[in-house]
């Protein structure tokens, strides 16, 4: 066993959680068991997720999305209440890391994508260095990209593109909801830009200037962060974790 106080410790260090600016808490959001001997990952602190970690005798629930942020009313009720009321029943430990968890250069959602994908990664910017930006090993048609982007992710992507055929060389992405940044992709000269969401505006931008805009799921692109963190976590500490990939199509 090890201690919560110390894995926390490890992870806000790690993570450096106090140089974000974040809409949700990172580290402890539910207290539970002090001490802890086994760990389940997931993307989301969702039912089917806490239910999972009660299944394997979890002690800690690692996720990326928690359970509190700052947009939502701040009563506990309904299915919110219903998450916590398991959590506590089962004296398990809710940990979250949002942003510091994307923008990670080692075990982040942004560069494990890359990771997974066969991206190679140049650099990083925009907003708390949340975009990410490189190329890829070869030249390939926007058309070949998306097919290799929803066979890996097993996720068909939404392409917003004038001309599949184009050829892409440059890429940025920004995992999850990123589409807010398309327009500094555009700026940094890239071929095709990368994200989880796609929002109204973005089927403009991509028409008039020519740049591929992929969305890839937001709950896709943002699986192998919480992954790749927990992995570190079970190193450090010799602690056995799970991933709970839960089906997620959006």
């Amino acid at each position: 066993m090890v201690s919560r106080t110390e894995i926390l410790s490890w992870c806000a260090n790690e993570l450096a959680i106090a140089t974000f600016k974040d809409f949700s808490p990172n580290g402890l959001q539910i207290e539970g068991k002090p001490n802890i001997s086994h760990i389940v990952c997931a993307v989301t602190a969702s039912q089917a997720a806490i239910d999972f970690a009660i299944s394997q005798q979890a002690d800690l629930l690692l996720v990326h999305h928690g359970m509190f942020w700052k947009s939502e009313p701040s009563i506990i009720t309904g299915w919110k209440k219903q998450r916590i009321k398991t959590l506590i029943n089962h004296d398990i430990n809710l940990v979250g890391y949002h942003l510091p968890l994307d923008a990670h250069q080692q075990w982040g959602n942004n560069v494990q994508l890359a990771a997974k994908l066969g991206w190679i990664v140049e650099g990083c910017g925009g907003e708390q260095n949340l975009l990410q930006y490189g190329r890829l090993s070869q030249s390939q048609t926007v058309a070949d990209l998306v097919q290799h982007i929803g066979q890996t992710l097993n996720r068909p992507p939404l392409l917003l593109c004038q001309n599949p055929h184009q050829t892409v060389q440059r890429l940025a992405w920004c995992s999850g909801g990123g589409q807010s940044f398309f327009q500094q992709a555009i700026d940094l000269g890239v071929d095709a830009f990368i994200t989880g969401e796609v929002s109204e505006p973005q089927y403009h931008l991509a028409l008039e200037s020519g740049i591929a805009f992929i969305a890839a799921g937001h709950h896709a692109t943002e699986r192998y962060g919480i992954q790749s963190l927990a992995a570190a976590i079970s190193t450090q500490f010799q602690l056995p974790y799970q991933f709970f990939d839960e089906f997620n199509p959006v």
